[in-house]
């Protein structure tokens, strides 16, 4: 039976707004997106994030600019088990909290979008204002993906698309019993293309 996979995104549930980790020591990265590249990074060292926007604490949010996934211990620990040869998670501690939290890089890219099903693609030009990234996608609205190419991942982005972090069922499942989660999950397996699924 073919696994399902789920785009994890920022949820319509009140929530706290978390900034861009930066090196705790002060200052910021070089490359302050290399969390959402898809590629095994060194060890960041000691690395901290601020509230930028105070609100319900969640255990899984997005920071408000890049994007980077930011989970509590109880989150980490459904990424450790199901997944840890897909992701790494490095130590982050947020403002004013005293819990343990993590940034989740996921490590693990698959050439697995399966365009002719995918509701509405663009795609960046040579003409466009970063040339770079010709060839790749801007954006994909009803993202569908083959799950035969996606090598058994339980986490993975998408090759030329990597703005997408995506979960096996189990993964998703195993979240949504952790709970309070500020995310939601759009369902890119499968003909049918109803509305994200949102979890409080």
């Amino acid at each position: 039976m073919e696994r399902h996979y789920y785009w994890v995104r920022t949820g319509d549930v009140s929530q706290w707004v978390v900034t861009t980790p930066v090196p705790a020591s002060g200052g910021a990265f070089d490359e302050p997106w290399m969390f959402g590249e898809g590629r095994v990074l060194p060890d960041p060292g000691p690395i901290k994030s601020q509230i930028s926007h105070p609100g319900e604490k969640r255990t899984f949010v997005f920071s408000v600019i890049e994007k980077v996934p930011i989970i509590s211990e109880a989150v980490a620990i459904v990424f450790r088990t199901l997944a840890p040869d897909n992701v790494q998670l490095f130590p982050v501690s947020v403002e004013g909290e005293s819990e343990r939290y993590f940034v989740v890089n996921a490590t693990k890219v698959a050439d697995c979008i399966d365009e002719a099903n995918c509701r509405e693609v663009q795609h960046y030009s040579e003409e466009d204002l970063f040339p770079e990234y010709a060839g790749e996608y801007r954006w994909i609205y009803g993202l569908r993906i083959d799950p035969s190419k996606a090598d058994g991942a339980h986490v993975l982005r998408p090759k030329k698309f990597k703005t997408a972090f995506v979960v096996s069922e189990e993964v998703r499942d195993a979240l949504e019993r952790v709970g309070n989660l500020g995310v939601s999950f759009e369902r890119v397996t499968a003909p049918d293309r109803g509305p994200a699924e949102q979890c409080a």
